[in-house]
């Protein structure tokens, strides 16, 4: 099915990623699986080529053009080649903490970092999660407490990508009786991390836990309104969203391309595979279910686009695309028999990696929640 989506402009950048993601990327994603951590020079060659902070304005280091579907080209790219730890780990820099910054940031602190979190020298990740609060963020118990001029930071976050690299965590902290976000470098005296996670997927992408003991920021620290975070993290809920969702469809992309190249290469019986009526059926259902989510994806990425994506639609498309994600990968790995449950196979990988898409920014049953209460109330 031909994709209108794209235009000049994004093919153009799109060959310039594909060149990039050849020579700085492919080559590594085993080693950062087997390392559970990504170069950090691959995060300045991204900075330096202009991968990072696309649609941060210019006056900060960034291209100054947020139209959402080049990041969804970065995403296709990075998932083509098998790197999904990267997409993750940038996905989190340019979807989540940059949007905060470039939204609620006052002119000193975006200032201070987002030429750094553009070029690469930083790396951003958000502290939402908690051991007792994942979905439920009303649960959190990270309190910051106002000391004078400071805020003293004391509490904990868990499942935080790129958090075991990170040079500046967004943290969700109670305040009084409402919610802050606050900006906290990771050299600050009683920051500490846990050591990385042990993750079934997604291993290149470093995720840790994080600690907060009497941990001292000065009051130019808080990001935003103090006592609107739970607002404010409400309201960029749905970017993280489509990001969720534009990387579930073009990682159900990648998996079957590889699968469709497997089945005509790989022979049984004295012919390839793929000319058995089974698999060629098999094929023509995933191509279809492709075709159907790349279609829903563009129209909910267009009204990103315009400003008109509602916190339903957005839910609607991670909770949809995750799964059929996940279905996909599934079937495809079914296609490659023995091959595809060995590692060193890059379906055996996705298998992993897809299981976390209908886990975080919020899990599915909270997505299907969020649809339903919209259902009810236009009963």
């Amino acid at each position: 099915m031909k994709r209108d989506i794209y235009q000049q402009d994004h093919h153009d950048f799109r060959s310039m990623v594909r060149s990039f993601t050849a020579k700085h990327i492919a080559p590594h994603v085993e080693r950062w699986d087997d390392d559970g951590l990504i170069d950090r020079i691959t995060w300045t060659s991204a900075g330096a080529t202009g991968l990072l902070g696309i649609g941060v304005p210019t006056e900060y280091g960034g291209g100054g053009n947020p139209d959402f579907r080049y990041r969804m080209i970065l995403m296709e790219e990075f998932t083509r080649v098998g790197a999904n730890s990267f997409n993750a780990a940038t996905s989190v820099q340019d979807d989540l903490v940059i949007p905060y910054l470039v939204d609620l940031g006052s002119d000193e602190q975006k200032s201070r970092w987002l030429p750094s979190l553009c070029d690469g020298t930083a790396v951003g990740a958000l502290g939402l999660t908690e051991p007792s609060a994942g979905s439920d963020l009303r649960g959190i118990r990270t309190i910051a407490t106002r000391r004078g001029e400071e805020w003293v930071l004391n509490g904990s976050k868990i499942f935080i990508t790129n958090g075991f690299g990170a040079d500046l965590v967004i943290v969700l902290a109670k305040t009084t009786d409402a919610m802050s976000l606050f900006l906290v470098p990771t050299d600050t005296p009683g920051f500490r991390r846990g050591s990385k996670l042990d993750k079934l997927g997604l291993r290149g992408s470093d995720t840790a836990e994080l600690f907060f003991d009497d941990l001292t920021l000065p009051a130019d620290s808080l990001l935003g309104t103090v006592g609107r975070g739970f607002v404010h993290v409400m309201e960029r809920l749905p970017r993280e969203r489509m990001s969720i969702a534009a990387t579930a469809t073009a990682a159900a992309q990648a998996a079957y391309d590889r699968t469709r190249e497997h089945c005509f290469v790989r022979k049984a019986f004295g012919q390839a595979i793929g000319d058995f009526q089974a698999t060629r059926f098999t094929l023509a259902e995933i191509a279809t279910d492709v075709d159907v989510a790349v279609s829903f994806l563009d129209r909910t990425a267009l009204l990103l686009n315009a400003g008109e994506l509602s916190a339903v639609d957005a839910a609607k498309a991670k909770y949809w695309l995750s799964e059929l994600n996940s279905r996909i990968v599934d079937r495809c790995l079914q296609l490659h028999g023995g091959y595809g449950y060995m590692r060193e196979y890059q379906i055996a990988r996705d298998y992993a990696d897809a299981r976390v898409l209908p886990i975080y920014g919020g899990t599915n049953e909270i997505m299907k929640e969020i649809i339903g209460r919209d259902i009810a109330a236009d009963s």
